[in-house]
């Protein structure tokens, strides 16, 4: 099976992994409200299990946009899956955004405690910003590539489109919305990322472990340098 851009094993190790992660990372968050005080009492109150739980979201949020592009890619209604695919990645796009400012309001609390981190978040939380084109083209974006992949399965299709229920914006914890959401974007994914991953032609076992080890030293690599920026 080929795939253009960014092609079958971006695609397929995108589809199967991302997914797992970000419906991790909503499960480990999973009990305090979801609203920013709520979330960054937590971060106080366990500060390990909170910077776990984000982490994780934001790898899941950042590692998807390949899958979506190799979905796009595999759709039968080209323009329902143009339209839903620049949407969807848009979202992503804005979904890191907010994590930029989750991480540095999380920052925050250990300096100031949680309740003057609380305060001066409040005073800045509705701050004006571009990237809220972005975060709404996210809710829209998964119900349009639903439509585009309605045509080969309804279930795929359906469960894209619970990815709308995922809530955007800053400081937003897990409710019973966000698990369906991730939920759903796991049952449509996953499946698919793992038939481009056992499709045909398949790579000789040596070949597979060289570029695995590659990806696996390139990442540390990547990490270790991110840590001097």
């Amino acid at each position: 099976m080929s795939t253009p851009f960014p092609g079958r094993w971006a695609g397929g190790v995108s589809a199967t992994l991302a997914p797992v992660l970000l419906l991790a990372g909503m499960l480990l968050r999973y009990g305090p409200h979801f609203f920013f005080p709520h979330q960054l009492a937590a971060f106080g109150d366990q500060p390990n299990r909170m910077l776990a739980a984000y982490s994780l979201v934001l790898l899941g949020t950042v590692l998807l946009w390949p899958g979506v592009a190799a979905l796009v890619a595999s759709c039968r209604r080209r323009g329902w899956a143009l339209c839903g695919g620049v949407l969807v990645i848009l979202g992503l796009f804005g979904r890191t955004f907010s994590a930029g400012v989750d991480h540095l309001a999380a920052s925050l609390v250990p300096v100031l405690g949680a309740q003057g981190a609380t305060e001066l978040v409040a005073q800045t939380y509705g701050a004006f910003h571009m990237a809220r084109l972005f975060t709404v083209a996210t809710l829209f974006g998964w119900v349009v590539l639903a439509v585009a992949v309605w045509p080969t399965s309804r279930v795929r299709a359906i469960a894209l489109g619970l990815g709308t229920c995922i809530p955007v914006g800053v400081l937003k914890g897990t409710d019973v919305f966000s698990l369906v959401g991730a939920a759903g974007l796991a049952v449509a994914l996953v499946p698919f990322g793992l038939s481009l991953l056992f499709a045909q032609p398949r790579p000789r076992p040596l070949v597979a472990a060289r570029w695995t080890a590659v990806a696996v030293l390139a990442t540390a690599g990547m990490f270790v340098l991110g840590q001097f920026g």
